[in-house]
């Protein structure tokens, strides 16, 4: 297989595993991202990766040779960290051409490939320029200039747009993805923030304790999560103590706060998601659909959404709507909300 290949990787601190077992491929030209919490292992998976760390257990593969016994500077990655450490006393073009003088490469090709890699990410012309007079967002995409420059085979980045403002980071997740992919880079993508992961990655490895815990496409975890630990980390925390019964219309979901029915095959104890955007604040509007009555707890207003609470009997639910703000009544008022079972429910098995 042409890329990465991750093998049973295992790495302890004391007496805590940090990673235990973890296992992935990623494809030449892929964009990747590793997901997970703070503690979950990403940082030092990546450190392995470059060669800055040693497992205690397992292998790093590229193109099916192992790298465990090649030392950092051979293994041609780039690596990109939040701290992005421009060369203060360096302008623009310096800093980029940092790693190809380094690498002792010609200075015309030098000239030239730096000029490339700043047209790419968009400061083209600005190669003169002392990086402490841009902005934030624009020393971000020197740093990444600087480390696409000797065309990495592997470029990774942890971290990179948090400690930018959320404006800028906006506009960057995007131009982000755009250099990547067109400059078909395969790309380590290291963040905590699942926004960030769905919108630049074309694959996604959640962490969790150390272990892979789910691995797809961004659209794929959010709609089929395999665990309720996923479903939390998605901020899906609408979980219930249930059971699922065939019927003869298929699957019946029991649970304290209410019954339904859903065509998936499924059978004995588990745990019912209801997924917090699927929902509309009124009565049932046609068959398919079904609805909760409880007491409003909560609202606040974000943006385009409305987050609301409500309590149903002893349990408090959380859910999000982007046109119910003139439907939703006075805190501590009955409110009911509607859902068709097959798109806002999810059954994870015992």
């Amino acid at each position: 297989m042409e890329g990465l290949e991750i093998q049973d990787i295992w790495k302890r601190f004391g007496e805590i595993n940090v990673l235990r077992g973890v296992s992935f491929k990623q494809e030449k030209g892929e964009i990747l991202a590793l997901l997970g919490p703070s503690g979950s292992g990403k940082t030092t998976l990546l450190e392995i990766i470059a060669g800055l760390a040693d497992p205690d257990q397992g292998d790093c593969l590229w193109n099916g040779d192992s790298l465990l016994e090649v030392p950092p500077h051979l293994r041609n990655f780039g690596l990109m960290f939040q701290e992005y450490v421009l060369f203060p006393h360096k302008n623009v073009g310096e800093n980029v051409a940092f790693g190809l003088k380094m690498a002792g490469t010609d200075r015309e090709v030098t000239s030239t490939r730096v000029n490339e890699v700043l047209d790419l990410v968009g400061l083209s012309g600005l190669e003169n320029r002392d990086p402490a007079t841009l902005s934030g967002g624009e020393q971000q995409r020197i740093a990444l200039a600087r480390s696409l420059a000797p065309e990495p085979r592997l470029v990774m980045l942890d971290e990179p747009l948090g400690a930018l403002d959320r404006s800028i980071r906006e506009r960057l997740i995007g131009e982000l993805r755009d250099i990547l992919k067109h400059s078909s880079q395969t790309a380590l993508y290291v963040t905590h923030d699942q926004d960030e992961a769905f919108r630049i990655a074309d694959r996604v490895v959640i962490l969790g304790n150390g272990k892979t815990a789910q691995i797809g496409t961004p659209r794929q975890i959010y709609h089929e999560p395999n665990s309720p630990y996923i479903a939390r980390f998605l901020g899906m925390n609408n979980l219930l103590e249930g059971k699922a019964k065939p019927s003869a219309k298929g699957t019946v979901l029991e649970s304290d706060i209410g019954t339904w029915l859903v065509e998936d095959p499924h059978q004995g104890s588990g745990v019912i998601l209801i997924r917090p955007d699927q929902v509309r604040v009124g009565p049932e509007d046609d068959k398919r659909t079904s609805s909760l009555t409880g007491k409003l707890v909560s609202s606040s207003f974000s943006g385009s959404v409305i987050h609301f609470n409500i309590e149903i009997k002893n349990q408090q639910l959380r859910f999000t709507c982007s046109d119910c703000g003139m439907d939703l009544p006075q805190t501590g008022e009955p409110i009911q909300v509607s859902f068709d079972p097959e798109k806002a429910l999810h059954f994870f098995p015992a």
